[in-house]
């Protein structure tokens, strides 16, 4: 056993390259995990200018100086950002409200479905079944509506909170995009001379997640915008929040699809039924043709140079991330799980010292 840890050890992290990554990898994941709720707004402007800096260097291929560039950017992104504070967000908050104030009407006629199913299907469902599950349905309403209740009562620090990124962030995005080398010469400052493996990881990350963050934006735009032009013309309530939300959906592959479905569904149920003018019918397909065109010509077209991951993998990091850092772990589990890969990719073997282990 200690032999193949050692030989382990001196395959992998003999070379000091590896050393060096395994220290800052580890001092990033403390700082994450130690001060990462402090450190939130400086981590969002940090990846908000990230993303940008694309659109900054093409216009400097354009002969746009860097000054011009930045600005010309940093203002395209505070029109975008104020069409969705002063746009979209209000049309957003009236849609959730109301479809909240209908939430109750809804649990009655689940609750009044579930009730006939035992006359209906006496043999496959009890009626005792069915009053535990409506009592279960009952529970997890009523947390969520205390849920609901406890966050209006918290409101403050979230208003405050929220006044802090709309502040900070976009003032910190134009220092980093303005002073970027500037910051890269501080940073790098502190790191050895010799990183070649930290920049081999860093240059394979940059290219897969650019391409995979362009990928997905456009994505999202293109799914959502789709998904409400089809709810719309068929009348759907809700159309912006639900077309919204199966847009945000394609963030978590695969899974984000099928959760959607169900309100999807239930909104198209409880306004129409399953035989009004076979509306509902025509809500479902345009739906699953959607997702079914997203999945299969949309994604290779758009990813055709981004993330290469085996499906099995990516449902791994959902699940590994999610669970270790909630929303925003299943938000970036590709990114991280690319960032593994890389690694994998770049770590040096050392084989010389594995064959003189083996042969002793």
């Amino acid at each position: 056993m200690f032999n193949f840890i050692n030989t382990w050890y001196k395959r992998y992290f003999t070379d000091p390259q590896a050393s060096l990554l395994v220290i800052l990898l580890t001092l990033g994941l403390i700082i994450l995990v130690t001060m990462g709720k402090m450190l939130a707004p400086l981590l969002a402007a940090l990846i908000i200018a990230y993303l940008l800096e694309g659109a900054v260097s093409k216009l400097q291929i354009k002969d746009i100086s860097r000054f011009s560039s930045v600005n010309i950017v940093y203002s395209l992104f505070l029109v975008f950002m104020a069409f969705i504070l002063f746009g979209l967000m209000p049309l957003l908050s009236k849609q959730v409200s109301q479809f909240f104030q209908e939430v109750p009407e809804m649990i009655r006629n689940i609750q009044g479905l579930l009730l006939r199913l035992p006359e209906q299907y006496p043999e496959l469902i009890s009626e005792e079944y069915v009053w535990e599950l409506n009592a279960n349905i009952r529970d997890s309403f009523s947390e969520l509506g205390q849920s609901v209740l406890s966050f209006s009562l918290a409101s403050m620090p979230a208003v405050i909170t929220i006044l802090v990124y709309l502040i900070l962030v976009p003032l910190m995005i134009f220092f980093f995009l303005k002073d970027k080398k500037v910051v890269m010469e501080w940073v790098t400052n502190f790191l050895p001379k010799e990183r070649r493996l930290v920049n081999e990881v860093w240059v394979e990350m940059d290219a897969q997640i650019g391409n995979y963050v362009r990928g997905k934006f456009n994505e999202i735009l293109i799914v959502g915008g789709a998904s409400y032009i089809a709810f719309v013309i068929l009348g759907l309530n809700y159309a912006f929040l639900l077309a919204m939300i199966v847009g945000l959906s394609v963030l978590i592959p695969y899974i984000g699809a099928a959760i959607v479905t169900l309100p999807i569904a239930l909104v198209g149920y409880f306004q129409w039924g399953l035989n009004s003018d076979y509306n509902f019918t025509w809500l479902m397909v345009s739906y699953f043709i959607i997702q079914f065109l997203d999945g299969n010509v949309l994604v290779p077209i758009l990813f055709s140079e981004a993330v290469n991951l085996h499906p099995l993998a990516i449902i791994v990091a959902i699940l590994v991330f999610g669970g270790l850092w909630g929303f925003w772990g299943v938000f970036f589990a590709i990114p991280l799980a690319t960032l593994v890969k890389a690694l994998i990719n770049v770590w040096p073997i050392n084989e010389e010292d594995t064959k003189k282990i083996k042969k002793k």
